[in-house]
């Protein structure tokens, strides 16, 4: 014997559609664009110097390409508080 299928309908007939929330915060995109916007001053303090042996442009720029793309693998995986009942409790 067979058993019947299961559908995927609820009690009441409707199929109940799960509410999507954005993977990334407002939080998170504010943290990107500081990332992309120490790439970006990064490279112009690199050209604004236009030396090859220059203390800005080997030493200073670099840092500040590095820590632009760690800003921004930071930001894409950092994740907030999940428990907001911490905050209420801590008022009383």
């Amino acid at each position: 014997m067979a058993r019947p299928r299961k559908s995927a309908k609820s009690k009441h007939g409707k199929r109940r559609i799960k509410k999507r929330s954005m993977i990334l915060s407002p939080h998170n995109y504010v943290l990107i664009s500081v990332g992309v916007l120490a790439i970006i001053i990064g490279y112009a303090v690199m050209r604004l110097e236009n030396e090859v042996d220059g203390f800005l442009s080997l030493y200073v720029a670099p840092l500040l390409i590095l820590g632009g793309y760690l800003e921004i693998i930071f930001a894409i995986l950092w994740r907030g508080s999940i428990d907001t009942d911490n905050n209420s409790r801590s008022a009383g």
